[in-house]
């Protein structure tokens, strides 16, 4: 038996940190496509740098700034009525019929994630610029973009950021030799706008967003895709974008076609934008906030400081998230070589097989990057792009996806230690919570609240499909409200906020538990859905493609989830007991898990064959992740067929299902296969610039990859600690700090030759705590004895708030 030395420290200083390689991307060449440009964002404005030298394009977007306005109601008055023959010809199994019913119960489409402009600098060199030693650099835990390079034997550098501290963008010209900067720019807009100047050193550009824009795959003849003014005469979102330019020597002047700076030695730009949304229920046009004000004031109070400070405000600011999670993973072949090339050569040569354990550090951390990056609190959720989207029509309108996209954006929110990106999402779901509560009113006549597969920043909750023109695979999903209620008992889970969960969490849940009971039938004495979809997924029945059904199997599993969570916060809060009642018998009579013919878990409540075998949705596994029903701990056969499941499946898929797949396999305790998805991944979905690849670029992904990691290093959901669940054989020996586990406790665990070395559990509140490790361990004389499935446990009693526990392992 391995020899174990077990200590209890009070305020130790964490020694388990991880020495990480320099967490940089870089390239040596401008980019020529958006997918290659460099993000950056500060939750509000976001950035993607191409870095072109003579001619530098910044696309810009405002987190805001999308087209439309509140939800209308009444959209299809008629909408319950269909609702009892649907189900009827379920019953009947008429599911021809059915499919035509369900879409007489659509509203309207979500609305647009819109582009703000394109800041465009042209760079006059006096001729034809000869360039060497080009560099365009992101710095991840600084949150800085950079571009280098030599023209004439002159080295000029390009640092741009952008500021949540002062809720601008920044952007710095300098030149080693003076007098060398020479630069025209200007700002333009895919949307209605209009450009001022001062004739000096400013340039105002401002707009209005469309009043109405269907998605890009929606088109019908005789239709105008993008109106500028409604039905009611008002238009859509105002925009402004304030762009004031600071040089040192030189001459500047501005006009209509942008800002002229000659000879300068240095240049600073300063970049702010707002818009007049004023939140989901308020119209933009008529009660909408003075976006010009706005814009100005950001501008006003920051013209006199010195770029130093606002480079300090933005790298202190971003660092106090970034620096919590460090990860190693150590290099056994000790190669140098990867880390001199560039990242798109990195990366094209890890998709032909090459060992490079730090460029996985790289993608990992990229991921948290990019969340702090999209999604800070007081902003808006961030949509299938993130913040980042380059048209008016963009793919799928770069709305909220939530029959699992906008959920995977959060996925690592918690566990990688940015639980204050969460709130953007948490406050989304309460606006959604508000419309969801008319929606189930009106097309369903139940109570509480819930929605569909599609929202937006006006917390869209119908049915899309224009009243009838979607097609119910995708169009006709239930469960929205309730997988999102999911993140409101997960934030707490994380950090035993009791006030949250109170007033916040608790009562959304609630109502998402009402809205269910309304919508459950009773069948063979059962509790099933009726009508119901597995997403975007269909069957066969006769020959004949089908989506609609009942009692498809993810919606028994979300359904099975809130119950039980909805049981949990109540007994937690000691409140509505009557109502925990309730909750608690209909949850036991829920239709139950089906193992099909191939042993594979079923996706629907009769083994129908797929479609497509091989389908991007894993959602009948919902249970195993982001569940916590399924798990080869504690039920072994449900587990055995979700890895048949999985088997028949397949390792491909886009990008967003592969990340997907790194969790569910990680669930299951599988972590070289686990790996294998990484891989996969970034051979096979990423685009240069590390954005994850659907394609096009969905962001979820990167997210859903990053809390993949997670999930194969640490887990908690049975609730207990468990250390290294899935580490694969290609990670052999690594650390990572920073992790949080559910229970409010911060994690580090160092590895070594494929076993626990050392770990250290710091708790934050003081909660009972539950280790399992693959070695015994010991804490404070108490020695483990349980012993199940390989694993040992530790009962560690309600730990000390505050106090580190260490459990080192000589190896």
């Amino acid at each position: 038996m391995n020899k174990i030395k077990i200590f209890f420290l009070t305020l130790i200083a964490i020694p388990l940190i991880a020495q990480e390689e320099p967490k940089t991307l870089w390239f040596e060449q401008p980019a020529n496509q958006w997918v290659e440009a460099l993000p950056i964002g500060n939750g509000q404005i976001g950035a993607m740098i191409f870095g072109g030298v003579e001619e530098e394009l910044i696309q810009l977007n405002e987190g805001t700034l999308w087209s439309g306005s509140p939800l209308k109601k009444n959209v299809n008055p008629e909408a319950y009525k269909f609702l009892a023959p649907v189900r009827e010809a379920l019953a009947k199994e008429d599911y021809q019929q059915a499919t035509k019913l369900c879409k007489k119960m659509q509203g309207f489409f979500t609305e647009n994630f819109l582009p703000l402009g394109d800041l465009k600098i042209k760079q006059d060199f006096g001729h034809k610029a000869r360039v060497v030693d080009y560099k365009r650099i992101l710095q991840l835990d600084k949150a800085i973009a950079s571009i280098e390079f030599v023209v004439d034997e002159v080295h000029y550098t390009r640092k741009m950021f952008t500021s949540a501290p002062d809720s601008v963008m920044v952007i710095q010209f300098t030149a080693d030799k003076l007098r060398k900067l020479t630069l025209d720019i200007h700002l333009t807009s895919l949307l209605k706008h209009h450009v001022t100047a001062n004739g000096k050193d400013l340039f105002v550009l401002s707009g209005q967003a469309p009043a109405c824009v269907d998605p890009i795959y929606y088109e019908r003849p005789g239709r105008e895709p993008i109106v500028q003014v409604d039905k009611d005469g008002l238009q859509g979102m105002r925009f402004q974008t304030v762009l004031k330019a600071i040089p040192d020597g030189g001459t500047i002047v501005s006009d209509e076609k942008g800002i002229h700076v000659k000879d300068a030695n240095s240049l600073t730009l300063l970049l702010s934008a707002a818009t007049s949304f004023n939140g989901f229920n308020k119209h933009p046009d008529s009660e909408g906030k003075d976006e010009k004000v706005i814009s100005c004031h950001r501008i006003d109070r920051i013209d006199k400081v010195d770029f130093a400070v606002l480079k300090k405000r933005h790298i202190t600011d971003f660092k106090s998230y970034f620096d919590r999670v460090s990860l190693h993973l150590t290099d056994t072949l000790n190669s140098t070589i990867n880390k001199k090339l560039p990242t798109d050569f990195r990366l094209k040569l890890y998709s032909y097989g090459n060992y490079d354990p730090q460029l996985e550090e790289l993608y990992f951390q990229y991921g948290r990057y990019l969340l702090i990056s999209a999604s800070r609190p007081g902003g808006s959720a961030i949509n299938l792009q993130g913040l980042w989207s380059n048209e008016v029509r963009p793919p799928w309108a770069s709305n909220y996806t939530i029959n699992i996209n906008t959920e995977m954006n959060y996925w690592l929110a918690e566990s990688t230690n940015l639980s204050e990106m969460h709130q953007s999402l948490l406050n989304f779901i309460k606006n959604l919570s508000i419309t969801g509560e008319d929606t189930a009113k009106e097309y369903y006549h139940a109570r509480g609240w819930m929605a569909h597969h599609n929202s937006d920043i006006w917390a869209l909750s119908n049915s899309v499909g224009n009243c009838g023109d979607g097609n119910p695979s995708w169009a006709s999903w239930y469960m929205g409200g309730n997988w999102l209620s999911l993140h409101l008992w997960e934030h707490y889970c994380y950090t035993g906020d009791k006030e949250f969960l109170k007033n916040e969490a608790y009562p959304i849940m609630k109502g998402a538990a009402l809205f269910c009971f309304d919508w459950l039938l009773e069948k063979n004495g059962y509790l099933i859905t009726s009508p119901s979809t597995s997403p975007e997924n269909n069957f066969f029945v006769d020959n004949n493609v089908y989506a609609v059904s009942e009692a498809a199997t993810m919606d028994m599993a979300i359904i099975h989830d809130l119950f039980t969570n909805v049981i949990e916060a109540s007994e937690i809060l000691g409140i509505d007991k009557k109502f925990r009642s309730e909750v608690i018998k209909k949850k036991e009579r829920l239709f139950p898990y089906q193992i099909g013919s191939f042993g594979q878990l079923q996706e629907w409540s009769k083994d129908y064959k797929e479609t497509d075998m091989n389908h991007r949705h894993l959602s009948h596994l919902f249970g195993v992740y982001p569940g916590r029903q399924i798990s080869p701990l504690i039920t072994p056969e449900l587990a055995k067929a979700v890895s048949r499941t999985l088997e028949l499946r397949g390792d491909k898929g886009t990008g967003w299902s592969k990340a997907w797949k790194i969790c569910l396999i990680a669930r299951l305790l599988d972590g070289n296969h686990a790996y294998k998805m990484i891989r996969e991944m970034l051979q096979y979905s990423t685009y240069a610039n590390l954005f994850n690849s659907c394609p096009p670029f969905q962001i979820d992904g990167n997210f859903g990859a990053t809390a993949g990691f997670v999930e194969m290093l640490l887990q908690s959901q049975l609730k207990e600690i468990h250390l290294l669940p899935a580490l694969p054989d290609n990670w052999p020996s690594g650390c990572i700090s920073g992790l949080k586990s559910r229970g409010n406790f911060e994690v580090a665990i160092a590895w070594k030759n494929h076993q626990l070395k050392q770990a250290e559990i710091k708790s934050n509140l003081g909660n009972k705590c539950v280790l399992r490790t693959s070695v015994p361990v010991r804490v404070k004389g108490t020695v483990s004895t349980q012993v199940q499935d390989g694993n040992y446990y530790i009962n560690m009693f309600d730990t000390q708030k505050g106090s580190t526990y260490l459990v080192e392992v000589d190896l």
